[in-house]
């Protein structure tokens, strides 16, 4: 009987963990969608980035009431490390010292890329969980699992076009 207890005690704080990584990676994301759509805010570009920061911002939220209905409770420390990450990101090698490289557009899309694919991962897994815990609701992790297909289709559509201007002169290449 113990070792089952301190078995679920373990699950519990595996799930605390593994949530709270999650939601540091939301906030870093969020940060960095923000500022990528503000950069881009007179182009098409901008608009999509806006519309996608605010999805994001909203998925944060939804895993936030998540972590409450699962009584994981937010821990700070991960959240400022995750905002913190995010501003540490700005600081890259890319070939240009004091202004932004049309580099960095390439490589920070794909980085949205992989958080959006993160966050799916993170939907997957509590949806799978989902089939157990009737506190998670299997309809709305469905909902933010296509938002995250979307998501992603759109931010590798951007990322794609972006490429091929920055390293094909404006070629697609296959």
């Amino acid at each position: 009987m113990e070792t089952q207890a301190a078995g679920t005690r373990d699950t519990s704080s595996l799930l605390r963990i593994y949530l709270n990584d999650h939601l540091a990676g939301a906030t870093g994301g969020v940060e960095l969608l923000r500022r990528s759509a503000r950069s881009h805010r007179s182009s098409s570009i901008g608009t999509e980035l806006a519309r996608l920061a605010a999805e994001v911002a909203a998925d944060r939220e939804t895993l936030l009431r998540l972590m409450a209905q699962l009584g994981v409770p937010p821990q700070r420390a991960k959240v400022a490390l995750g905002w913190m990450g995010e501003k540490a990101g700005r600081l890259k090698f890319n070939g240009r010292v004091a202004s932004r490289s049309p580099l960095s557009d390439v490589l920070e899309l794909e980085v949205m890329r992989l958080g959006v694919e993160g966050k799916a991962s993170c939907w997957r897994t509590l949806r799978a969980l989902a089939e157990s815990d009737d506190r998670l609701d299997a309809g709305l992790l469905d909902g933010l699992l296509d938002r995250a297909k979307e998501q992603a289709a759109a931010l590798e559509a951007m990322r794609t076009s972006v490429a091929a201007d920055v390293l094909g002169g404006g070629r697609a290449r296959n």
